[in-house]
């Protein structure tokens, strides 16, 4: 069963916890700058500084699980539907929220539902293919 989960859902709550953490909630724009506020930089060996934000680090974070979930092998093709049918779902709500919620307008949040959406397609694409093997091989 949680093979049909779609991973990407962690990232999404995570931000929808933080949203709901800093003061004003879902209406609040307080996200933006708390999104985009330095957490530490490094001097390069160029001398130039590279200044690294929550919302970086964030989708770090983000790409790693989009990447595991591109690679999580589907048990059985019940779990493949129940995965792309939960993957469609959490890209409307993310959508949703982007379009509606000011908490939701950074650029953060439309990267990381950016990546759902990639979820969703690369997912299709993948049942297709397999499918077409399947269908080759008999």
């Amino acid at each position: 069963m949680f093979a049909a989960l779609p991973l990407l859902a962690l990232p999404v709550l995570f931000y929808n916890l933080l949203g709901l953490m800093i003061g004003g909630g879902l209406r609040s724009s307080a996200m933006v700058e708390r999104m985009s506020a330095p957490i530490f930089s490094v001097t390069m060996a160029s001398r130039a500084v590279w200044t690294v934000s929550l919302g970086d680090l964030f989708l770090a974070g983000s790409l790693v699980v989009l990447f595991v979930e591109l690679l999580k092998p589907t048990t059985s093709r019940q779990a493949a539907i129940i995965n792309h049918s939960l993957s469609m779902v959490l890209f409307i709500a993310c959508l949703v929220e982007f379009l509606l919620f000011p908490a939701f307008a950074t650029s953060t949040f439309f990267i990381l539902t950016l990546m759902v959406l990639l979820d969703v397609l690369a997912g299709f694409i993948v049942t297709i293919v397999a499918a077409r093997r399947e269908i080759d091989i008999r």
